[in-house]
């Protein structure tokens, strides 16, 4: 779990330092976010390589080389004088991160008996959850006290001595003669490039007005289309039929895409929201956040005691209706607020998230065999990893462009005759002060138009959430209990 997190904690860490590292490494606003693309991109096409890598070359090695190669590609992105270096340095550490999260996710289940695995996932789905909170908050933390440059170095002590525990005590799975298709993977890899891409960057470039858009996401429909013809008809395609014939782990597949979208698409959200609209600075922004840590942390125990006791589907189905009642609750926000609702929000949503996840990677992985995990791992996370990408950018779309709808709506009402007060008309008599008289009245209707903005993309994450509740159904029992075996 220690190198789990790690790997999700640079996911976020690295975001608020992205103005210091701009100016450092000599790179413009748009250029910068390159930082971040090339990382994600990276990890998504490495992923579906796991399962052959495992097989071919034996888990152990694969995740004692992935944890060594993240070390050693932190080290390197700390190091970086350019843009250049930055960008195949963080091209690097995505290759290597790609395949942790799988690993120890199978780890956790091969090192427990079946009573065991249900505890085994609410321990890992802590690191999982934890990870994207704690990284703005050391990441800003870091960055003002130090340099940015130690928002990579700080893998470094955590990462050796998790790698020094992997070598003497992590056991290795048989390994098994495994063709690698070669056509499968780069047609997967492409869609899912070209799909990263055309999400990272599509704000950026108004979309489908941008042929480099257009292009983008032809290719990944067209990629994902050969893809499904290849798996389906191959003699030895990269990923074992089997798999997609296991309703709960495609119906999994679709939840965790789903969930990816619903808990980072706040956590996108909320930073900006705290620091541009209520003036809170980065320290006290993350420590904001953390409550939603602490429900994570009270549920995934609970949940853990409960996974065999009552059916397990409707432990799932409690987490999203407490997770569609706290973005209920955020859509209420109003910029007089203290931060009280944002805490009490938070905690809220964690309680959900812990029900939620940890559940459905024990019943996703409940029917599947033994040897069908680490690909169907994989598939697990490369879902969620689509998910929260596709959340991001459909949030921040949305976000930008309701801002402008609402500026226009309210702007229309301000006017002389609405606010008499504000003598608009006679503004421009008093020169520079009426300048900044007018200028003053913008920055209001803007900043109350951001908040709608905020507002509307928490009452659509809410309903989502909610919309999704009766597909949990689809997934099946086990015929088998998940217990969990209770600490003497």
């Amino acid at each position: 779990m220690g190198a789990m997190v790690i790997q999700i904690l640079d996911t976020t860490i690295a975001n608020v330092a992205l103005p210091h590292m701009q100016t450092s490494l000599g790179a413009t606003i748009d250029s910068v976010t390159w930082v971040l693309t090339s990382y994600i991109v990276a990890s998504a096409i490495a992923i579906p390589m796991t399962g052959w890598l495992s097989d071919r070359f034996g888990s152990r090695n694969l995740f004692l080389f992935a944890v060594g190669g993240f070390i050693v590609a932190s080290m390197l992105c700390g190091t970086a004088v350019n843009l250049e270096e930055m960008v195949i340095f963080r091209v690097l550490q995505g290759i290597a991160a790609a395949f942790i999260n799988p690993l120890s996710q199978t780890a956790m289940l091969d090192i427990n008996p079946p009573e065991r695995q249900a505890k085994a996932m609410s321990i890992w789905g802590m690191g999982v959850v934890i990870g994207p909170i704690m990284g703005p908050v050391i990441g800003g933390w870091l960055t003002e006290s130090y340099n940015w440059r130690w928002v990579f170095y700080v893998n470094l002590p955590v990462g050796a001595l998790t790698f020094a525990i992997l070598w003497f005590l992590l056991p290795s799975r048989p390994r098994q003669a495994r063709a690698f298709d070669v056509t499968g993977f780069a047609l997967i890899a492409i869609a899912v490039a070209s799909f990263q891409l055309m999400l990272d960057r599509g704000q950026q470039e108004d979309w489908f007005y941008s042929w480099e858009i257009i292009l983008e996401g032809c290719i990944s429909l067209a990629a994902l289309w050969m893809a499904i013809v290849h798996h389906a008809t191959a003699k030895k395609p990269l990923f074992d039929r089997h798999l997609f014939r296991d309703r709960n782990l495609v119906t999994g597949m679709g939840f965790m895409m789903v969930v990816g979208v619903a808990t980072m698409a706040p956590m996108a959200l909320l930073p900006p929201l705290l620091q541009q609209l209520f003036g809170y600075p980065v320290i006290d922004t993350g420590l904001m956040m953390a409550p939603r840590g602490i429900g994570v942390f009270c549920t995934m125990v609970i949940a853990g005691q409960l996974t065999g006791r009552i059916d397990t589907r409707i432990l799932i189905m409690a987490g999203f209706a407490i997770f569609s009642f706290s973005l209920w609750r955020m859509s209420h926000w109003s910029l007089e607020m203290d931060f009280w609702p944002v805490i009490t929000s938070g905690f809220i949503q964690g309680l959900g998230m812990g029900l939620v996840f940890m559940p459905l990677n024990a019943l996703a992985f409940a029917t599947l065999s033994h040897q069908y995990r680490t690909d169907g791992a994989s598939l697990f996370n490369l879902t969620r990893s689509i998910g929260q990408s596709a959340g991001i950018s459909m949030v921040t779309t949305l976000l930008a462009r309701n801002t402008q709808i609402a500026h226009a709506d309210i702007a229309q009402h301000v006017t002389d005759t609405t606010i008499p007060s504000l003598n608009l008309g006679a503004a421009g008599q008093f020169g520079s002060f009426g300048d900044t008289v007018m200028a003053m009245a913008n920055s209001e209707v803007t900043r109350q138009a951001m908040m709608i903005a905020y507002l509307d993309d928490f009452y659509l994450m809410a309903i989502i959430t909610m919309a999704i509740m009766p597909f949990v159904l689809l997934l099946r029992k086990p015929k088998g209990k998940l217990e969990v075996v209770h600490s003497e």
